[in-house]
């Protein structure tokens, strides 16, 4: 009975040990596959803009992204100001805020966790940006006026992307969105705040001649007392680099 016993016990020893064993190995974590993510833009602060973007993974290699940004006086990307015998301007600068909604599509072949690798997708971007222009006038006689404007620009575009996201650690991408050209509604728009001769307007026009800016506007416009608006298409074109964390 003794010699029954002793097989009898370590039998049921090893069941019971290869049951606990096998419960370990089931109840280990599976890999969690990322969902979101936030990041910021890095190269578009040389421009003075600071954006921030949520991504949120939705099914099938495809994400849904919206970037908020604003932009400040500060930047490397200026405007040059007017300077001719009769009109001389300050620099221009603008401010303002964008926003662009994205979709994107991973190719499987290059993404691990959902939200990195290669991606195509498409983007609509708003911007909405306001300055001020100040200078002096002097007309034929040798008067002077000063100058001050409101200006304002509305910019519309949609367009595709192409980028790749570089995971660097568990939670770290660099997203690198290396192309993203489209077309762009513009809406332009100056008001005068200031009392000004008739003659001033032909003058302003004639300057801008010499900077090819209304053949950029549109071939037709010329700015008076009474047009101060202008419409026209453009193209457009993104481009970046993003620091992005993943949960």
């Amino acid at each position: 009975m003794k010699n029954l016993f002793r097989p009898l016990f370590l039998l049921t020893l090893f069941l019971m040990s290869s049951n606990i064993s096998s419960q370990d190995l089931d109840t280990k974590p599976e890999k969690k596959l990322v969902k979101n993510e936030v990041s910021f833009e890095v190269l578009q602060l040389i421009n003075g803009v600071y954006q921030l973007s949520y991504e949120r993974y939705v099914w099938n290699n495809f994400s849904a992204t919206l970037a908020l940004g604003y932009k400040g006086k500060e930047g490397l990307v200026k405007l040059s100001g007017i300077d001719a015998d009769q009109i001389k301007t300050g620099e221009v600068y603008y401010t303002g805020y964008q926003i662009a909604p994205e979709i994107r599509y991973y190719l499987k072949n290059t993404s691990k966790n959902n939200l990195d690798g290669f991606y195509l997708g498409l983007y609509l971007k708003f911007s909405d940006y306001k300055s001020s222009l100040s200078g002096t006038y002097i007309n034929d006689e040798g008067v002077n006026y000063d100058l001050e404007f409101d200006m304002k620009l509305d910019i519309t575009s949609v367009g595709l992307l192409i980028g790749y996201k570089l995971p660097v650690t568990k939670h770290l991408n660099i997203d690198f969105m290396i192309a993203g050209p489209g077309s762009g509604n513009y809406n332009f728009e100056i008001n005068n705040k200031k009392d000004l001769p008739e003659e001033f307007y032909e003058d302003l026009n004639e300057a801008l001649e010499e900077y090819n800016i209304l053949d950029f506007i549109n071939s037709d416009f010329r700015f008076s007392d009474v047009n101060n608006k202008s419409k026209f298409s453009a193209f457009s074109f993104r481009y970046g680099i993003a620091v992005g964390y993943t949960f």
